[in-house]
């Protein structure tokens, strides 16, 4: 299927998704958010695919935010309906069965960093900033970001950041824990590829179920996320992935997993 923001390229199992509208770096509209849930959705069913590294394209933005223009004329109904939509695509992305790593190459502002936030972990370019410019606009991020955000670094330093307004750099990004490591800009996409083929190399059922036990254990109490986990692990067993596995290391070979 083709895409009018969206640029799709899929090898060896890892698709390189990148948002395409650097004119305007990147900036989310009901169009964009339609096509990100168009494509996440058809790649998780896509049995060919192990694993997603989720960009934007040029060297300023991976998505600097929502379009504003589009925004500013839209009715309190409409934003309602909008906000839903962007949380529909950001539950979709933690509960698909591939890992979806971001690639953060530049601005990741309100609707940027929320998309970001969706993904299982962040890489950051060196030029990456981050932050929620909401409340300037007199509204607040919509898209999942008070949720996500308190989960993910605490509602000390999220409130801070939520509040203020206030950019940060990948340094700090990385220091608060939003990111998990920095690099150079050229170096940005080689090393989340290099992360996604790692990946790609073990079990998809082994990587899905864990991942599986992580978002879902997430909303439970520690004891049911325990339960959670032990039923998962279970289920696995009665997996030819599980079998080839164990029987590779027993053996001392490489295992060629099928996912199933």
């Amino acid at each position: 299927m083709e895409f009018k923001n969206l640029l799709i390229e899929t090898t060896d199992g890892i698709t390189t998704l990148t948002i395409n509208r650097p004119q305007v770096l990147n900036s989310l509209t009901s169009e964009v958010v339609q096509e990100l849930e168009c494509a996440l959705y058809g790649l998780d069913l896509d049995g060919t695919v192990k694993a997603v590294v989720l960009t934007g394209a040029g060297e300023k933005a991976f998505v600097a935010g929502a379009d504003i223009k589009e925004m500013s004329e839209i009715s309190a109904f409409q934003a309602h309906d909008f906000a839903m939509r962007g949380q529909r695509l950001m539950l979709l992305m933690r509960k698909m069965r591939k890992p979806v790593i971001a690639a953060v190459n530049g601005f990741a502002l309100g609707g940027g960093l929320e998309l970001a936030l969706a993904c299982d972990f962040i890489y950051a370019s060196e030029k990456a900033k981050f932050g929620f410019p909401e409340v300037g606009l007199g509204i607040i991020p919509g898209f999942g970001g008070t949720q996500n955000l308190p989960r993910l670094i605490g509602p000390g330093r999220a409130n801070e950041l939520i509040f203020s307004g206030r950019i940060i750099t990948a340094a700090k990004a990385l220091d608060w824990g939003i990111v998990n490591e920095v690099f150079a800009p050229e170096e940005l996409l080689p090393k989340a590829l290099a992360t996604a083929r790692e990946i790609t190399g073990k079990s998809p059922l082994g990587v899905a179920y864990a991942k599986d036990a992580i978002v879902n254990g997430m909303n439970m109490t520690k004891e049911d996320g325990f339960r959670y986990e032990a039923s998962l692990f279970g289920v696995l067993f009665a997996t030819a992935d599980q079998r080839e596995g164990m029987g590779a290391f027993i053996e001392k070979r490489p295992a060629e997993f099928k996912g199933k």
